[in-house]
């Protein structure tokens, strides 16, 4: 019987389009590491694993580990947004600074 986080990262790997090969090469594990913790109960996943799988999913690693919360509500998705942002290079933190700035200005008119 598969677990809340099973689940969560079957749900999630399959809204993004990944293929378990793809996440796994994602999150530098093999196709048969995201199968076992997909379909085996419990899975057993490092705290380090649980924190990359999240990150190629766009939530947190608390809420892969949250046994009460069944989908990501905003404030996941931006708390793992933001600590992706923080890993950026410089200049692609320019950029995107650029692009909502551009944003701003036509949401205004």
């Amino acid at each position: 019987m598969p677990t809340l986080l099973s689940e969560k990262i079957r749900r999630l790997r399959k809204e993004k389009g990944l293929t378990l090969e793809q996440l796994g090469e994602l999150t530098g594990s093999s196709k048969s590491y995201i199968w076992a913790l997909e379909n085996q109960n419990p899975p057993r996943p490092s705290a380090e694993k649980i924190q990359k799988i999240a990150e190629v999913l766009g939530v947190t690693g608390e809420f892969l580990l949250d046994q009460d919360q069944e989908t990501p509500e905003r404030g996941d998705m931006d708390l793992a947004f933001f600590r992706k942002y923080q890993k950026m290079p410089e200049d692609t933190k320019r950029k995107l600074q650029q692009l909502i700035d551009v944003w701003g200005e036509e949401d205004k008119k």
